[in-house]
């Protein structure tokens, strides 16, 4: 079984791991951020964008994932910005987050159970708005990195109200006692507990749940430190969940396993020792290009990045509960829609549109053959360049770079299923993507059968997703 790994993150997450972490999980990218929920809201664009990681063969019904709410800059216009997440830049490349798999057996040194199939649950919930002092709540925190005194992390219940010169990690531990019996619940809670003594992240467990499983420990960074000069006149803190939660004590965050039940018992069983990189003989890992190529097609038609006039799905920004469980049900209502009805992309006159591939220039180029930089680069413009050069296949990387070539090996190719890190707009065509950071926007001249079979299903697979409207 392949898991996301990525062995630093920008922050230092060495030296911020738990005590006693069993083994982590670094996710070093994101399959997309977009308002898909299949827990408490299956089948249906959810009310607020969340941070989607995990297999790429999430859907909006059931699958597995790790999934984080979005995070936004409220400006005092009225406008919302997106935070981008430690690792993020400018050039395509898109952080992630870090799970932690913790061996918390509690003071009788209970055995750990692994999660079973099907299981799935939920910690912290999105319309809370005020502190509180039970496990629940102090399950949910904020750690502000590097504002101590003499450069520490402090940790705050919510959104800390001081700028925070390393952006903040914002921190979710999920429960650790299960009831032994049911897989989900209707709230998707009640079939899980905090422990009933000790701490949130360790104890006994209650006699309504007691059979402990691994404690899920959830963290993403936010570059907050990008707005340090934005905050508002009054002095108060900016930032608000995409929930419209301006307190942070909202935060909550999504499991669903989707582990290979063998190779989570040997987890479990081998991955006690606080070795945080667990023996490569339990798992083997994607490494960092294969994670920023894992990507998915967006499934709703709307704008969750960016500068934007209001929160995606019209979420008031409020302190008060009523106000905040129900949203903008107008704004809300939008069409789960098949990425396929604008992708595949049309035909360029003879030349086929394979999707977005992958280029490993130190390992050699994809398309050696000819290279060609254009300031204002379009598909168009790099398909009649190597179509006049006579050449079978064309890529755009980084936006302006155009490469021609006559073969496409498989391990290039797109893979089906993965939409690949074909992010930064067109300088000429803004409204199209030219590829991105080692990814290749791809075209094949003609109908031959020449090339790669990975590339044809990749064409044949995406248009069999389907459209159906959200309830």
């Amino acid at each position: 079984m392949h898991f996301f790994l990525i062995k630093s993150l920008v922050i230092g997450l060495a030296a911020l791991i738990p005590a006693q972490a069993t083994f982590v999980v670094r996710c070093g990218s994101r399959l997309y951020d977009q308002r898909s929920d299949p827990i408490a809201q299956p089948g249906r664009v959810s009310h607020h964008v969340h941070v989607l990681c995990g297999g790429n063969g999430f859907n909006f019904t059931m699958d597995f994932n790790d999934a984080r709410q979005s995070l936004y800059y409220r400006a005092q216009d009225g406008s919302f910005q997106h935070v981008p997440l430690m690792g993020d830049d400018p050039h395509g490349i898109a952080g992630g987050m870090a799970i932690y798999y913790l061996h918390r057996p509690g003071p009788d040194n209970d055995p750990i159970a692994p999660f079973p199939d099907g299981f799935r649950m939920v910690a912290g919930n999105p319309y809370k708005r005020t502190p509180g002092t039970d496990f629940n709540s102090k399950a949910i925190s904020s750690l502000c990195i590097g504002s101590g005194p003499d450069g520490s992390n402090v940790q705050y219940a919510g959104f800390p109200n001081v700028t925070c010169p390393g952006g903040i990690r914002m921190q979710v531990t999920f429960p650790g006692c299960w009831n032994g019996r049911d897989n989900d619940a209707p709230d998707h809670v009640s079939h899980v507990a905090y422990p009933v003594d000790g701490n949130f992240d360790g104890g006994r467990c209650p006699s309504t749940h007691p059979v402990h499983i691994m404690t899920l420990f959830f963290e993403v960074g936010y570059q907050t430190n990008l707005f340090a000069g934005r905050w508002w006149d009054n002095g108060k803190q900016p930032f608000v969940l995409a929930t419209g939660d301006p307190s942070g004590y909202g935060m909550h965050g999504d499991f669903l396993n989707g582990w290979d039940p063998d190779t989570l018992q040997r987890a479990v069983r081998d991955c006690t020792d606080g070795n945080t990189d667990c023996p490569d003989q339990t798992f083997s890992y994607w490494t960092d290009a294969e994670q920023q190529r894992c990507k998915l097609p967006l499934s709703v038609n709307e704008v969750v990045q960016g500068v934007l006039p209001s929160l995606p799905g019209c979420n008031p920004v409020s302190f008060d509960l009523p106000t905040a469980v129900k949203n903008n049900k107008n704004c809300a209502d939008k069409k789960v829609f098949n990425p396929s009805r604008d992708r595949p992309l049309p035909p360029i006159n003879e030349w086929e549109y394979l999707g977005c591939g992958n280029d490993q220039p130190d390992s050699g180029r994809t398309f050696p053959d000819e290279r060609w930089v254009n300031s204002g680069m379009t598909h168009q413009m790099c398909v009649a360049y190597c179509d006049r050069a006579e050449y079978t296949y064309a890529g755009i990387e980084y936006g302006n770079e155009c490469y021609c070539g006559n073969s496409l090996a498989d391990d290039r190719a797109p893979v089906p299923g993965n939409w690949g890190n074909c992010l930064l707009p067109c300088p000429g065509d803004t409204t199209m993507e030219c590829g991105g950071y080692n990814a290749m926007t791809m075209y094949r001249k003609g109908s031959t059968d020449a090339g790669s079979s990975k590339a044809r299903r990749f064409a044949d697979r995406i248009t069999d997703y389907l459209e159906y409207e959200a309830e």
